[in-house]
């Protein structure tokens, strides 16, 4: 049995994406090559203060009707992706799905980067094909 050699998440891949939008695209091309149905910016409710909540990423397994929500936070450099990540975190936990926050970029601090990985909900896009097959048990 051949072991992948795991990528460092803090360490940029010439095939990273470069902006948040090429990272809710990346996720969505891993789902629909493991066969998943794929939607965006999908609407589930309002927020505290009454804006409109979407999930960036819903994927389905069509067969057994599990879904997924992938919230995508993508920053370069220092910015306020990674101050949002504790309030994503806690917005997942009120979505009506299980949900995940796929990251990328090099910006994200190691603290912040194991503070996602220590909530259980931080998934690294170059894992994220490996943890959607066991999620959907593919």
């Amino acid at each position: 049995m051949t072991t992948r050699r795991r990528r460092d998440p803090l360490q940029p891949s010439m095939l990273a994406p470069h902006s948040a939008a090429q990272l809710e695209e990346a996720c969505a091309e891993v789902a629909r090559a493991l066969g998943l149905q794929v939607r965006r910016q999908v609407k589930v409710g309002r927020r505290v203060y009454g804006p409109v909540r979407h999930i960036d990423v819903v994927v389905t397994d069509t067969t057994n009707r599990r879904s997924l929500g992938i919230e995508c936070k993508f920053q370069r450099g220092k910015g306020t992706a990674e101050e949002k990540i504790p309030g994503t975190i806690e917005d997942i936990r009120a979505w009506p799905i299980q949900g995940i926050v796929c990251f990328a970029g090099e910006g994200f601090s190691p603290h912040m980067v194991s503070f996602m990985y220590a909530s259980g909900l931080g998934v690294d896009l170059g894992d994220l094909e490996d943890w959607l097959r066991l999620y959907f048990v593919l």
